[in-house]
């Protein structure tokens, strides 16, 4: 009841202003993606007894990743800030890279920490430094590679003879699954050319869309978003490249560490290891919130966000997950020697799965496995 002697007009004020209380309080919760998005005020994961910044021992780190959906868990991670929370007083120093050749370069050359990188790039790296430069710490994503064609030249996997089908790069992920597909054909293709019964064309990401529209090439074997992309502008899905595995499941991103980071600062990356853990974690329970909050990411980084025609048959076709899926590694670097594109490796050491491990422990979640491949202490 209003105080006696209230003005009509006063009264009415007051119930327009309770009115409007529910409407401020649903647009100011709307400014994140759900009521399971962190908050300023929740509580702090990395926070000293007097309730300061927890120090860790370095004072940043600096992680690599790709503006790509198979990146997703470092896009959502940093958007979100659910690896930052774990870092108390550390700062994230984030570079994002278009090719895994260039992040391998910056943490050869001490300018990157902490990377989300292909297992090509990563087995290329480890084999050319003699185990000496990374390590592979966890997983992050497996699936979200497609072949996609123009249906008016491609209706069948046969027709692809003859045709020129472009792959990322030289030797990346998508590049050998390729090669090693068109070898079980018996087809011949030369590695370092592209030339053969199939014309294999490098080409970037970011001009494969337009090479396409132009009818330069007739179909590529991409990751997302670049398939969903085709497909929006007139392309078919030939063949997920999930259908060759016999899981389900193969690594198309993992999180790799230099060395040195490692050995002079765990407890960071014990930090960031936990923030990806609890990234992926949300991920996988809230995927519409998930879906968004990476696409606000890539907005931030290309200056636009994915179109619904794109991101949203791209999104469930990759799964986020902790485990690094070593044993689809192995056979990755397999494909690679068949293709004489890599000398026979030696992985051993190639991963260090303890302190990720560790994490998943403390989480009530399964270790995982390293396959036999992890660095000996």
């Amino acid at each position: 009841m209003p105080a006696i002697g209230t003005s009509a007009k006063t009264l009415r004020r007051s119930i327009v202003a309770a009115a409007a209380l529910p409407l401020l309080i649903g647009a100011l919760a709307s400014c994140g993606y759900g009521s399971e998005a962190p908050k300023d005020d929740a509580p702090k994961a990395n926070v000293a007894a007097d309730g300061s910044a927890k120090k860790l021992s370095a004072s940043e780190v600096r992680i690599g990743y790709f503006p790509n959906l198979t990146h997703a868990t470092a896009l959502v991670g940093l958007q979100e800030g659910l690896i930052a929370k774990e870092l108390g007083a550390t700062a994230i120093k984030p570079q994002a890279f278009n090719a895994g050749p260039s992040e391998i370069e910056a943490l050869n050359g001490g300018s990157l920490d902490i990377g989300f990188i292909g297992p090509s790039p990563s087995i290329n790296a480890y084999v050319k430094s003699k185990g000496s430069n990374l390590r592979i710490i966890s997983g992050s994503a497996s699936g979200g590679v497609k072949l996609v064609v123009n249906p008016a030249k491609i209706k069948t996997l046969d027709d692809l003879k003859g045709k020129n089908i472009a792959t990322p790069q030289k030797g990346n992920t998508q590049d050998v699954a390729f090669l090693n597909w068109i070898a079980d054909k018996g087809w011949k293709v030369d590695p370092e050319s592209g030339k053969g019964d199939v014309s294999v064309v490098r080409t970037d990401n970011k001009v494969t869309p337009d090479a396409f529209k132009s009818g330069s090439i007739d179909g590529a074997w991409v990751p997302e978003p670049t398939a969903s992309k085709l497909v929006s502008d007139g392309g078919a899905v030939l063949l997920d490249e999930t259908a060759l595995w016999p899981d389900k499941k193969f690594v198309i991103t993992n999180i790799i560490v230099s060395q040195k980071f490692l050995k002079e600062h765990p407890d960071v990356v014990e930090a960031v290891l936990t923030g990806t853990v609890k990234t992926n974690e949300w991920i996988n329970a809230n995927p519409e919130k998930a879906k968004a909050s990476a696409n606000a990411k890539l907005a931030a980084e290309g200056g636009k966000p994915l179109d619904a025609k794109v991101i949203d048959p791209a999104w469930p076709s990759i799964q986020i997950t902790d485990d690094p899926l070593a044993s689809t590694l192995k056979t990755q670097a397999e494909w690679a020697v068949k293709a004489k594109l890599i000398e026979q490796p030696d992985l051993n050491g190639i991963y260090d799965l303890t302190l990720l491990n560790k994490v998943l422990k403390a989480a009530g979640k399964p270790e995982v496995s390293d396959a036999g491949l992890g660095a000996t202490k």
